[in-house]
């Protein structure tokens, strides 16, 4: 049976390869899509996410959530994502969404679905926050709670020591390690999460949906040095270890956020000598196979690229 999962989201290109790679895997089965700031505006985040799911010709529901962070003022990446926050040739999305919220469509997805949905929010914790305020046992009710932010045990990629999305709303991101008990996918891993330029040049050779889906995968070359080994597409390990867990490897840690304000703003401090002596809360992704990832993602970006095409 597909597993039933909701992501809370924010494209951006990566947001985009995961989204799209879930679309197409049979394993998975995409209940709903909620959208947050992060990347760009929630307006363009909500407008990006249509776009994702008109192309593949899929029908899922999305609903617009919140427009800034809880408390800090919202940075966007239009710079490495691209204008409006995403690259490549998308349609412009059909029809309307509702008025309902995403942290109210985050709870009630829940309660609708119990332990047969997993959560995973891949963009910053706002949404997901919310949720928690609303409904303290979420956590209690689903199978999983993944999120894509942080670095426990690596360093940072807006400061030396903090990841984006934690950095972008770091009293989300508290609430949610706080109460959540969070499969958190981190740079840790997501630093190897990386797609081979021989692999994105072969979706260029394709052209078409592939084309767009290699923009996707290109963005970050298109702004700052990538190692030769190919891009880190940072939300997809999330949507790897869904379809397959044995893709990560993950231990039980303390961790608390850092919401000081200070030069640490956003960061994660993962007590791994139990210092603190208080019962873990996190499990902290540690390891990735980044070869069962790589297969992972082509298999759904494939699966999803024919789809397109078949709509077209």
């Amino acid at each position: 049976m597909a597993r039933k999962v909701l992501f809370d989201t924010d494209p951006g290109c990566d947001d985009a390869v995961m989204l799209a790679a879930a679309l197409g895997h049979a394993a998975i089965d995409v209940v709903g899509v909620t959208t947050v700031c992060g990347n760009t505006t929630v307006e363009n985040t909500t407008h990006n996410a249509r776009a994702i799911l008109e192309l593949g010709g899929y029908d899922v529901p999305v609903a617009r959530g919140c427009a800034r962070p809880l408390v800090d003022e919202l940075a966007t990446a239009e710079w490495i994502h691209g204008g409006g926050g995403i690259r490549g040739d998308l349609p412009y999305p059909s029809g309307n969404i509702g008025d309902e919220h995403a942290a109210d469509v985050i709870v009630r997805q829940a309660r609708e679905h119990g332990d047969d949905l997993t959560i995973a929010a891949v963009g910053p914790l706002t949404n997901l926050a919310l949720a928690l305020a609303k409904e303290p046992t979420l956590p209690e009710i689903v199978d999983d709670i993944y999120v894509m932010g942080g670095a426990a045990l690596a360093g940072g990629n807006v400061t030396p020591v903090a990841e984006a999305n934690f950095h972008n709303d770091p009293a989300a991101a508290s609430r949610v390690v706080q109460d959540a008990h969070p499969r958190m996918v981190g740079l840790d891993v997501t630093n190897d999460a990386t797609i081979p330029f021989e692999r994105i040049e072969s979706y260029e050779e394709r052209g078409g949906v592939f084309e767009t889906i290699a923009a996707w995968l290109r963005y970050p070359a298109d702004a700052i040095d990538v190692d030769e080994t190919g891009p880190s597409i940072h939300d997809a390990a999330v949507l790897a270890d869904l379809v397959d867990p044995d893709t990560l490897d993950f231990a039980d840690y303390y961790c608390e956020i850092d919401t000081s304000g200070g030069p640490s703003h956003g960061s994660v401090v993962c007590d791994q000598h139990g210092v603190y002596d208080e019962a873990p809360n996190t499990a902290v992704a540690l390891d990735i196979d980044d070869a069962r990832y790589r297969e992972v993602v082509d298999e759904g970006l494939s699966a999803y690229a024919a789809r397109a095409e078949q709509t077209e």
